[in-house]
This record gives C-alpha cells, structure tokens and sequence, in this order.
C-alpha cells in the first residue's frame, strides 16, 4: 500500500487581513534580541525597557499575598470587582477632580488592553483616528487592526513635540471619530499644557469627535502640576481615560490597567473583554486595590529620581557632537535625534540600521525611531540605576566618537 502521506502538499497558511495589517511591537523585539544576545554572554546596557526599575512597594506585595493566602483566586466579574473599580474612581478623582462612578470604570490587564478594547469598540472600518506623531507604537497598530486610518499629525522638534489644538482641527475631517493624547508621551516626554489640552478637547467636541487621553505617566511631570483632561468642564461626555498602574507604582508585570468614559462606551469594553481575556488576575486586583488606596509615598520618589536621572541623560547626550536632544518634561525618556549620523557614507542609514550597530557593537539597547513614526531619533529609557546610565552613555559617546 502506497504511503498516503507521500503526495500530500503542504497546507498554505492564510492568516486574517486584521493581524497581517500589524506589526510585532518594536519594544518587545528589542526586548527579545537583547534577551539572545544576554544568553549568549554579552554584556548589555539596557536602554530599550520602559519599566521602571523600583521594585514594586511592599504594601502592595503584601496585599497579594493575602489575597492568595485569602484563596482569592476565583473569577470576577470581566471589568474587575467593584472594589477595585471604585478605589481607582476614588483615586482618580482625589488626584485630579474628577467625578467618575464604578459604572463609568473597567480594569483591564494592562494600559493596552485598555487602548486595545477602546479602539475596537469605536473604531469601525474607514474611520479616521488623528495620531500626533511621534506616537507609542501600538497605537497605530492597533488603529490599522479595527479596520481604521491613522492619520499622523507631525509636531515639531524645535517647539518640543508640542501638540496643539490647531494641528489636530487642521486634520478633521468628516471621517474622524477619534484623536489620541499622550501626555507625558512616550517616547518624548512632551507635555501638552493644561490650557492646549482643554482647546483641543473643545476643538474634539464641537466636531463630534471622540478624544482618548492616554494617562499612563500622569504622576511623571517634571515642572507643571500633573493633570487629568477629564477634570475640565463638561469633559466627561467627550473623553475616554486609559491609564495603568504599570509606571505609576512599578507595577508593569501585575498587568492592571482601567479606562474611565461614558458608560455605553465603558459597557462595550467590558462586552469585549467578557470574551477575549475575562477578569485581570484576581490577586493583581487586590494589589491593585492596596496601590491606589494605600499610602502614595513611592510616587514622589520616583519622580525625584526620575528627575535626577533626566538630568544628567540629556546634558550626556547633548555633549556628543551632532547630536540634539530636548530636554524632558515628563515620562522616563530621551529622544534624542541622530539624524547626523544617517545616510550615505554615515554610521547607518537608517536608525533601525545604527541603533542594530549600538546593540551588537556597543552593547548598548534603545528602539529605533522609526517604531514611533520618526526616521532621525532613538528612544532612551533612563529608567534604570545611575551606574548603568553612566555606563551606557560613555558607551554610547565612544561610539559615536569612532563614526568621525
């Protein structure tokens, strides 16, 4: 008898148009050469993460372990438990004057599953999204996977990144449903001032446009009060809130984010998130709880130390010839531009190419510009120790001293 498997072609593989219209997160590439090039012996200076590097506060910790000692581990309800959507209503509002109730709040596992459900639950096929540029990258991805089109609105390096209320009116149009705020972004560290944020929000309302306000380093601002867009008069009926405990209390792996909007909308996201991830993790949500309830002391800490470190990245970087970069005013990144040493006869042609050189030439880890929609710049994450930063930064100025 004839082997029935001999003729047998292989299966073609036909993936959906929605995932072949993404890309792998550029930072968790980065992450994963970084982590090779670890196992094969080589000494790095990690550049690329953007976590911070405090440990995660002990009453925070503990209230985990009680929860598992407790045996809460069950389910709960998809949008968290009402304790937890209550105490991040409660801090929100203690922060920031807002007026959000439990019914007006999800948690999610994590800032992106947060954006993640937003967009899907907004965005239909065709529907523009007003994207400031440079951009975190998953924004745009997870804008082409809902069928949408960003449409990027570039700011401008010598005014710091700014975004302005003029800008995003420039880019309406009747296909737009939605525009995005990132403040303090990430990878630059702009800041959009308060009195910009509410004209852009106005802006946003009267031509029926949804505004997302990304508010995942809202503690972070290095010479202004910290604000939320939502405490702006008449806000709620036009913004959607997505935050994480991530940076705010070191918490990236617990994987706890939330959104704050209009219930029909907020409502939709938990309908979603009933059928792809549930609940986040019973036990991250009581350490969740204890986070945003417990004492806030860490948060100030940080932000000192966050402060110190910027300061001494940026005067390095700005020190090695050719090379600018603007200076912070909150998150935890450098962006400075490097287009200098791109093009022809340069260091690399591009910055994917140079910042592939600095990893497997200098040691040094940092994601390219071209993840955040900018061809001249990498992202530097100086959330790490002083050592390290020193380390790195002389790295990277004997680096480019050899370029010429």
């Amino acid at each position: 008898m004839a082997n029935s498997t001999a003729n047998t072609t292989k299966r073609e593989i036909k993936l959906s148009d929605r995932v072949s219209r993404i890309s792998v997160s550029s930072t968790m590439a980065v992450a994963a050469e970084a982590e090779r090039l670890r196992a094969e012996g080589k000494d790095l200076v990690d550049f690329g993460a953007g976590e911070p590097d405090f440990p995660t506060p002990d009453n925070v910790k503990e209230a985990a372990i009680k929860a598992i000692r407790d045996n809460f581990s069950k389910y709960t309800a998809a949008p968290g438990t009402m304790e937890l959507r209550k105490a991040i209503v409660d801090r929100h509002a203690a922060d920031f004057g807002t007026s959000y109730t439990p019914s007006e709040c999800i948690a999610t596992a994590g800032g992106k599953q947060a954006i993640f459900n937003a967009i899907s639950s907004l965005i239909n096929p065709g529907d523009e999204v007003i994207l400031p540029v440079p951009y975190w990258v998953t924004f745009a991805d997870l804008i082409n996977y809902a069928g949408g089109k960003p449409v990027m609105v570039e700011t401008r390096e010598e005014s710091g990144f700014e975004l302005t209320a003029e800008m995003v009116k420039k880019a309406i149009t009747p296909r737009t449903k939605l525009a995005i705020i990132n403040s303090p972004n990430n990878p630059s560290g702009a800041v959009v001032p308060l009195a910009e944020a509410e004209r852009i929000l106005e802006v946003c309302a009267a031509h029926n446009v949804w505004l997302m306000t990304d508010e995942c380093y809202c503690q972070f601002f290095y010479e202004t009060k910290p604000y939320s867009l939502a405490g702006a008069k008449d806000a709620k009926d036009n913004i959607i809130v997505v935050g994480s405990l991530s940076k705010t209390y070191a918490m990236t792996g617990w994987r706890v984010g939330f959104a704050l909007g209009p219930a029909p909308i907020i409502g939709a996201m938990g309908k979603l998130q009933s059928h792809s991830t549930s609940n986040p993790s019973s036990i991250a949500q009581k350490a969740a709880v204890e986070a945003v309830r417990g004492s806030q002391d860490s948060v100030p800490v940080m932000l000192a130390e966050y402060r110190r470190r910027r300061d001494f990245v940026v005067p390095k970087l700005r020190a090695i010839p050719g090379v600018v970069c603007n200076m912070p005013q909150g998150a935890f990144y450098a962006y400075p531009n490097i287009g200098k040493y791109l093009g022809a006869g340069r260091a690399a042609a591009t910055a994917t190419e140079l910042s592939s050189r600095l990893l497997r030439e200098a040691g040094v880890v940092v994601v390219p510009g071209e993840a955040f929609g900018t061809n001249e710049h990498f992202r530097l994450s100086y959330a790490t120790s002083m050592e390290q930063l020193e380390k790195g930064l002389d790295r990277l100025a004997k680096f480019f001293a050899a370029q010429g």
